[in-house]
């Protein structure tokens, strides 16, 4: 009877993690064959143990990586494919396409819809709320010589998602926080200012 216990609890244990990773994260295609097309690509794949130990190597001295740790240790996954082209549309716009379907699923919102037709790019933020508190990002952004994919699971609190810009291959996502940024005081008037 106490085998037949520990069995199911170490069986909800060991799932657990599992199913927390897979709620907000997105199918994304293994897109090898534009990675040999690509005059640059960026593929990261952090699932919640490797996450764990990157968060391990960010040294919290640093400001800024004292930011991301706190972050990322509320995270379960990051995923990014990023990559850069020598022509026009050399990437084949039914793989974005397939992934802006995946975000029509119950919970994903859009919440920023960017499009230049100037610049001709296009670029789309998702949040996927569920039980009141955002679970998953997704952002795409495309432009006739790159996109890029970035999909953020986990417990995402907004006012410090950009502390990760720049951790862990997550490029500029460009959201602000809310916050206003600190203005400079103003300069002390010396007695030689006062001269002039």
């Amino acid at each position: 009877m106490n085998a037949r216990i520990v069995l199911c609890l170490a069986t909800v244990l060991l799932t657990g993690p599992v199913l927390a990773q897979t709620k907000g994260q997105l199918r994304l295609p293994e897109m090898a064959g534009l990675a040999n097309k690509a005059s640059e690509s960026v593929t990261v794949t952090l699932d919640s143990q490797l996450l764990g130990l990157g968060c391990r190597f960010l040294n919290a001295a640093e400001p800024d990586e004292a930011a991301a740790k706190k972050v990322c240790t509320s995270l379960t996954g990051i995923y990014v494919r990023k990559f850069s082209f020598d022509s026009d549309y050399a990437y084949p716009k039914a793989d974005i396409d397939g992934i802006r379907r995946q975000l029509s699923a119950p919970g994903w919102s859009r919440i920023v819809e960017a499009r230049s037709r100037k610049e001709q790019t296009d670029v789309d933020v998702y949040l996927l709320i569920d039980g009141g508190k955002a679970r998953g990002l997704a952002v795409i952004a495309s432009e006739p010589r790159e996109f890029a994919i970035v999909n953020i699971v986990g417990s995402i609190d907004l006012e410090q998602l950009h502390d990760l810009e720049g951790q862990f291959g997550v490029p500029e996502l460009q959201i602000e926080s809310g916050k206003k940024p600190a203005t400079p005081a103003a300069p002390k008037e010396t007695s030689k200012s006062r001269a002039q």
